[in-house]
C-alpha cells in the first residue's frame, strides 16, 4: 500500500493514511476510461434538437405548375427539400443518446483514473473539510493552504451545503459526494481533494 500525508485545512501535516492498492494501485486501462467518458458525455446530451420534414412544413399544398410543357423540372410542392422554406431531409427529432455500460467496466475505469491520480501525486487528503459558515473567501484560503492550484474536485463523505455553496463561485472547483464521483469529473480536475472520511467511503464502496 502507498502512504499519503493527511493535512488539515491550514495545510499542516497531521498524519498519514494508506491508500488501498485495489483502488489506487491498479494498472490504468485507457481504453476502458475512454469508453466510460464517451458514455458519460452521451448520457449528458439533451437530444432536444428538432427540425421539420416536408410533411410538417406549412403551405405547399398546390402544385406550382403543370406537369409538362413548361420547360421546368416537374414539381409537386413548393415545400420539397430543394425549395427555399422547404422541409428538411431526414430531419433530426428529439431522442435520447443514453446507453448502458457494464458495471464492471465503469468500476475499472474509476479505479484506473484514481490510480493515475495517485501515481501522479495529484491526490490531497484532508482530515476534515468543514466550514462554520458559507464563505467563499475561507474556502479559497483552504485551497491555497493545501496548494491546490488549478481545477480541483473536492470530495466530501456526505452532502454538505456549506461546502458546496462556499465553493460554487470559485472557477474550476467542483464538490462531489464520495458515492457519486465519476470518471469524467476526476479526469477534468488537476487536484483530487479527499476528506479523510470520504476516502474511507470510496474504499468501502468501490473496493
Amino acid at each position: 500500500m502507498s502512504t499519503i500525508n493527511v493535512l488539515n485545512m491550514a495545510g499542516k501535516k497531521v498524519g498519514t493514511v494508506e491508500l488501498s492498492e485495489s483502488i489506487f494501485g491498479v494498472e490504468p486501462n485507457e481504453a476502458v476510461v475512454h469508453d466510460v467518458v464517451k458514455n458519460h458525455l452521451a448520457n449528458c446530451r439533451q437530444g432536444t434538437q428538432s427540425a421539420l420534414t416536408r410533411g410538417e412544413v406549412s403551405g405547399g399544398g398546390k402544385k406550382p405548375w403543370r406537369q409538362k410543357g413548361t420547360g421546368h423540372a416537374r414539381q409537386g410542392s413548393t415545400r420539397a427539400p430543394q425549395w427555399t422554406h422547404g422541409g428538411i431531409v431526414f430531419a433530426p427529432k428529439p431522442r435520447s443518446y443514453a446507453y448502458v455500460l457494464n458495471k464492471k467496466v465503469k468500476r475499472l475505469a474509476l479505479k484506473s483514473v484514481l490510480s493515475a491520480k495517485a501515481a501522479a501525486n495529484e491526490i490531497i487528503v484532508v482530515d476534515a473539510i468543514k466550514l462554520d459558515s458559507i464563505k467563499t473567501k475561507d474556502f479559497r484560503a483552504f485551497l491555497d493552504a493545501v496548494k491546490a492550484d488549478g481545477k480541483s474536485l473536492v470530495v466530501t463523505p456526505a452532502k454538505d451545503e456549506i461546502v458546496i455553496k462556499s465553493a460554487r463561485n470559485i472557477p474550476g472547483v467542483e464538490v462531489a459526494m464520495a458515492r457519486l464521483i465519476n470518471v469524467y469529473d476526476i479526469l477534468k480536475a488537476k487536484n483530487l481533494i479527499l476528506d479523510k472520511e470520504a476516502l474511507a467511503v470510496i474504499e468501502e464502496v468501490f473496493a
